[in-house]
């Protein structure tokens, strides 16, 4: 008789939901578990999620756990160092606190990179060896595989692409600095900058956003694709302020694949398109024509799945 592989625990507490899945040795998410975030009992509420899905899995069995989160996460101890969303992760051990109470080994990992390995493993990474992935939603967040491994940096914090400077004389970040990319490019800065064009623009009186006091960025990229002349406009100059951060990226590393995923993906093409131009018009030639630049495919799943792989292969990715 044929013993079944094991399946793997994926859980993404990035967002204002919790998502956690069962997922396959293969990345296949074979169940799935949301209901919104206890953003004060975070480690009860994944204990809970692990318990119902290892019921679901039967005898397959659960090897391992893995988390993605908002923040920081130092390799070393795998305790978060920082995380401005979830600030009560910061004075917790999420991964031993999970681990003791499910008996399972987890590894806690960047919302961001944990992402990333998902597209690299089962979605539009597939296939590549070397791959830069952004994340854009509430921040803007980026993490790189390098040879096929996830590459942290010396201290575990590489990736922060929301916060390479686009505009100098911009508005300041949250991070202390002046016009990072996040503060043009994110979900609220998105909102932000349209409201304030739909008060001084005239041309903007047509746009469906006006009618709606509180929308949001994935209301832009909607209104984008019912044909919304200015919710095009908008994503446009967002795709360009993408493209020129990516533009940086691709003459520095000479990546094989760049990866977008985030809510505001949810227009497709429309804004894929601004980027890739503003990409083309502002790297080096050689090394913009051997870069993909594609859109993930993972979409929610994205996270849960890359948390479930990276423990799957946690031997082989500890640092």
């Amino acid at each position: 008789m044929t013993t079944p592989s094991p399946n793997y625990i994926g859980i993404d507490v990035s967002g204002t939901t919790f998502n956690a899945a069962l997922v396959g040795a293969d990345g296949a998410v074979l169940q799935r578990r949301e209901a919104a975030l206890e953003r004060d009992g975070v480690g009860a509420q994944a204990a809970r999620a692990v318990s119902e899905l290892r019921e679901a899995a039967g005898g397959a069995g659960v090897a391992g756990v893995g988390v993605g989160v908002t923040g920081l996460v130092e390799p070393g101890t795998g305790r978060v160092v920082v995380s401005t969303d979830l600030p009560s992760l910061t004075r917790a051990d999420l991964r031993a606190e999970l681990s003791a109470a499910t008996g399972l080994g987890v590894v806690l990992e960047n919302d961001a990179n944990a992402a990333a390995y998902g597209e690299f493993v089962a979605g539009a990474g597939r296939g590549s060896r070397n791959l830069f992935y952004v994340t854009i939603g509430t921040g803007v967040g980026g993490a790189l595989i390098l040879d096929g491994r996830l590459w942290r940096g010396d201290s575990g914090f590489a990736g922060e692409f929301g916060h390479i400077t686009i505009d100098p004389e911009g508005v300041q970040c949250s991070c202390g600095n002046t016009g990072c990319l996040e503060t043009v490019a994110s979900g609220p800065n998105i909102v932000r900058r349209t409201q304030e064009r739909l008060l001084r623009d005239s041309t903007s009186s047509l746009s469906r956003l006006g009618l709606k006091r509180d929308f949001t960025a994935a209301d832009v990229a909607h209104a984008a694709q019912e044909g919304d002349d200015f919710a095009l406009m908008m994503l446009e100059r967002t795709g360009r302020h993408i493209g020129q951060g990516l533009a940086a990226v691709i003459n520095l590393l000479n990546i094989e694949r760049i990866v977008l995923g985030g809510v505001i993906m949810e227009a497709g093409e429309m804004i894929l398109s601004a980027v890739v131009r503003e990409a083309g018009r502002r790297s080096f030639q050689p090394c913009f024509e051997s870069t993909q630049i594609v859109a993930a495919t993972l979409a929610r799943d994205s996270v849960p799945v890359g948390a479930a792989m990276l423990a799957r292969d946690s031997g082989d990715l500890a640092s």
